[in-house]
């Protein structure tokens, strides 16, 4: 069936979405025998405002709920219903390196975004990116995704946050109180909320570079009005031992 993108639809009475379409129960039954496919989920939100508000509120929850469960229960865990920005965002999160392509963020690096299919989100790791004093804030962050070989970049990693319960977090107090600037043009890829960088701000501990294997002084991150993280890093190379490890 071939969908066909209605940006006016506001599902009123006289809409011609509303005749003969499937309910919510038969669309949910459908989309949990496909394993919540998001790039389905993605074709069934550009038909009408009803999919695309059917997908926020249902589909993507499900999917993110799916693809992370462990850590969906805990962004849940202080009795919100949702968590910050909304479920399509997260699920955006996961699946997707946005890479830089832009020229607005991390200097003039130009390596496009890219679907990652599997991708694994820490808490533990998350520590690593907090100062002493922020740490009983909770942050999961992803592996870099490696871009290798970008000419006098070296080998460029991608990694990609989230904070739970953001509005109450110690980092975002902490920001305030030191009065960082949010960026004046960028926007969080994922939410398209204004973005605070943490560089400038000076709270990447060196901890981060220990944890992303990556060089001290190349590790740069942002993070947006939503708990949304971004980050860019220029990754150590790895050793003869290492190669050789992983060819066997």
């Amino acid at each position: 069936m071939i969908l066909t993108k209605q940006y006016r639809c506001v599902h009123s009475s006289s809409c011609q979405c509303t005749k003969g379409h499937l309910s919510e129960d038969v669309i949910f039954l459908v989309f949990r025998q496909l394993n919540w496919n998001p790039k389905l989920i993605a074709a069934l939100s550009c038909v009408c405002k009803w999919f695309d508000d059917l997908a926020k509120r249902v589909l993507w929850k499900e999917f993110c709920k799916t693809r992370a469960p462990k850590m969906m229960l805990d962004l849940q865990s202080c009795g919100s219903h949702s968590v910050d920005g909304n479920w399509r965002t997260l699920g955006k999160l996961l699946i997707y390196c946005s890479g830089c392509s832009g020229g607005r963020l991390f200097n003039s690096i130009q390596i496009p975004g890219n679907f990652v299919y599997r991708t694994r989100f820490s808490r533990t790791s998350g520590k690593s990116f907090l100062l002493p004093h922020c740490r009983t804030d909770v942050l999961y962050v992803s592996n870099p995704c490696e871009h290798l070989d970008q000419g006098d970049d070296g080998d460029v990693g991608f990694f990609r946050g989230v904070f739970k319960s953001f509005m109450v977090s110690k980092v975002r107090r902490m920001l305030i109180d030191r009065g960082a600037q949010l960026h004046p043009t960028a926007v969080c890829p994922y939410c398209k909320a204004k973005m605070w960088n943490m560089l400038q701000a000076n709270m990447v501990p060196l901890t981060a570079s220990y944890e992303l294997g990556a060089y001290e002084d190349s590790v740069e991150y942002y993070v947006c009005l939503n708990g949304h993280m971004l980050g860019i890093c220029t990754l150590l190379p790895l050793s003869d031992s290492e190669e050789a490890s992983e060819s066997e």
